[in-house]
């Protein structure tokens, strides 16, 4: 019989995606905050723009990864926060929100770092990695929060949600909040569509992860679609390795046999070279390639 362990490994090495249920996390945290991003997202314009983001900054109300006039936007809108540690968090974010959002996002937070957590634990076993080198990496790491909107589109077809891309980050956690579906995987060159049942968790590996795993564990492209009927709304929780951290393949992974496949570098420098670029597949995974 095929434990639990032997299928997260399998589909972290041949899929870099996988769904949970069953997960701990308290329903009512999930259902407010479900609520309250809603809530949000539902505000007068003017309302939103006193969170927009500033010059220079990712944070806050608006677009992501804009590099150029020239380039073609995605259809949505977003709200990106630094959530852990609190002392990263922007003062003119999380602490001005609305107090019954703010709580949300506290409880919220709290429960998904104990879920990450749980999961990176559960995959270093899997690995056979000394368990303190993902501790060490991701205890005391940066979470964040990129809570999305993709309005209808009248040609769906034409735009898309979210390009194709794979996640910088560690881990990411992704919570659908509405029963629109629209995220699909990229496997063996075909866009599979994710259905997730009602309350799971899809989870997925990060290029940090990938080169934490020595390659074992692979990212994967994704995408978010649109569609002409009803708006989408989801919220994905990103866990990354700490920021003063050097980020490499784990030591106890490497050997004669199998050499690092990845330069050692430091995760500001990582972090800095991923969003100056636009957003287009594993492009930036390839630079730290040995």
């Amino acid at each position: 019989m095929v434990s639990e362990l032997d299928k997260l490994h399998k589909a972290c090495q041949e899929w870099g995606f996988f769904q949970v249920i069953n997960h701990g996390v308290d329903y009512e945290v999930i259902e407010i905050m479900k609520l309250e991003i809603k809530e949000f997202f539902n505000l007068p314009i003017e309302e939103k723009n006193k969170f927009c983001q500033e010059a220079g900054d990712i944070e806050g109300y608006g677009q992501a990864f804009v590099v150029s006039e020239e380039q073609k936007l995605d259809w949505a809108d977003l709200f990106y926060i630094v959530t852990l540690p609190t002392h990263l968090r922007k003062p003119h974010l999380i602490p001005k929100l609305p107090a019954k959002f703010r709580d949300a996002i506290e409880s919220y937070a709290a429960e998904l770092k104990i879920l990450a957590m749980s999961i990176l634990d559960q995959m270093a076993k899997a690995l056979n990695m000394k368990s303190e080198e993902i501790k060490t990496q991701f205890e005391e790491g940066m979470q964040s929060m990129r809570m999305n909107y993709y309005p209808p589109c009248p040609q769906p077809e034409l735009v898309t949600g979210l390009c194709p891309h794979s996640d910088a980050g560690g881990l990411t956690i992704l919570l659908q909040i509405n029963e629109m579906e629209g995220l699909q995987i990229k496997k063996d060159g075909i866009w599979i569509p994710v259905s997730p049942p009602p309350d799971a968790f899809v989870i997925n590996i990060g290029d940090m992860l990938e080169i934490l795993t020595n390659g074992t564990y692979r990212s994967i492209e994704h995408q978010a679609t649109v569609n002409s009927k009803k708006e989408r709304l989801s919220i994905a929780t990103f866990l990354s390795p700490k920021m003063n951290s050097e980020l490499g393949p784990a030591p106890s992974l490497i050997n004669p046999q199998t050499p690092p496949k990845f330069k050692t570098i430091g995760m500001e420098n990582f972090l800095r070279g991923y969003f100056s670029r636009e957003l287009k597949g594993k492009s930036y995974l390839d630079a730290v390639k040995i």
